[in-house]
């Protein structure tokens, strides 16, 4: 994967129910491409733990592929390391809200061309992160970005997308803030005990994805069978995110 100079680091901003605890490490969020389909709400709570009930917006629960790059992944008070702390990621994701009300992301699955990676959100998040092969292609605007799970008889899922527009924040209660606008994530470990973590970065700025190519294939390797177009496609600058420990649920910080 190309390299790409740093953008400035902007200020940190988020609700104020993160503004508690200490950060377990630091990442930067770049190149990332969301594309959502409608799902009937029945459908994604069917496959949800107890303690979770599906979001919904207008009526409709949401499955979202994104493709993205992280950089600079370091654990707190330690360093980014030359090619470890750089890889690619593809999540299959839903939005979901706790018995307390809070709303935030269940993953389905998590790609990852890096093993130690993996190895890391497994054990220490409960997240359900799969080794793959993944390649990545900037080219000015452009971006290109290959995936395909190890030991899976599909082949390489492709997204070739650019950026249409001026980048803006999402307008609190339109689609594209339910969508984007998620500062908490949901895990269960192998007992099925529910756990949940925060993260904390500036709001996206965001536009239009000019999107030629993409695939639903990983949405399908999920149990989702997504037909046609997404029916929002949207490329978000980057963004300094801030990593906060996994807690049991019923826990405080």
């Amino acid at each position: 994967m190309r390299k790409i100079t740093p953008a400035p680091t902007e200020p940190v901003i988020c609700p104020a129910s993160l503004l508690t605890g200490q950060p377990v490490g630091y990442q930067r969020w770049n190149h990332l491409l969301f594309l959502h389909w409608p799902v009937p709400p029945a459908l994604v709570q069917a496959t949800l733990p107890r303690g979770l009930q599906v979001d919904t917006f207008g009526g409709d629960a949401y499955v979202g592929i994104v493709p993205f790059a992280m950089e600079r992944v370091r654990p707190a008070r330690l360093p980014a390391v030359p090619w470890l702390s750089w890889f690619l990621e593809l999540n299959v994701r839903t939005y979901v809200r706790d018995e307390l009300g809070r709303t935030g992301v269940w993953f389905y699955s998590l790609d990852c061309n890096r093993a130690l990676a993996v190895w890391l959100a497994r054990t220490f998040f409960h997240l359900p992160y799969f080794r793959a092969c993944m390649s990545a292609d900037v080219q000015g605007l452009q971006v290109r970005m290959t995936c395909q799970r190890r030991h899976q008889p599909a082949p390489p899922q492709q997204f070739a997308w650019s950026a249409a527009g001026e980048p803006a924040a999402a307008a609190p209660g339109s689609l594209e803030f339910f969508l984007v606008e998620r500062y908490r994530l949901y895990a269960a470990d192998a007992a099925g005990r529910l756990w949940s973590g925060e993260v904390r970065h500036a709001p996206y700025q965001f536009g239009p994805a000019r999107l030629t190519e993409f695939s639903a294939e990983p949405a399908r390797l999920a149990g989702f069978h997504l037909e046609g177009h997404p029916v929002s496609a949207l490329s978000a600058r980057p963004v300094e995110v801030a990593i906060f420990p996994l807690l049991a649920m019923g826990a405080s910080r």
